[in-house]
């Protein structure tokens, strides 16, 4: 299993507008963070498919949002993403060879 944190500033360029007055981070943005750090911890390809996603709450600029990403079949991984104990997203990605 491999472990890793990262925080979305409140300057991000995807935060303006979303939403006005309680800005919230897309869930795309946490999706590329979660592919990003997969690629580079286990060598994979490019992304080509979330098969699975869920997001149960919302994740605020500024907030340490922590990782658990594991391997499964090849190519695939299995992620959640937590934000203190609280479960923010969890889900399937699929990477190219």
């Amino acid at each position: 299993m491999t472990r890793f944190a990262f925080v979305v500033p409140a300057g991000h360029p995807a935060i303006p507008g979303h939403f006005p007055g309680r800005p919230v981070v897309p869930g795309v943005v946490l999706l590329d963070e979660v592919a990003r750090a997969a690629r580079g911890a286990l060598a994979l390809g490019p992304l080509s498919a979330v098969s699975r996603v869920k997001f149960a709450a919302p994740v605020s600029p500024g907030q340490e949002v922590a990782v658990e990403i594991e391997p499964r079949a090849p190519g695939r991984i299995g992620f959640v993403c937590r934000v203190g104990a609280e479960v923010v997203a969890a889900g399937e990605m699929v990477f190219a060879p």
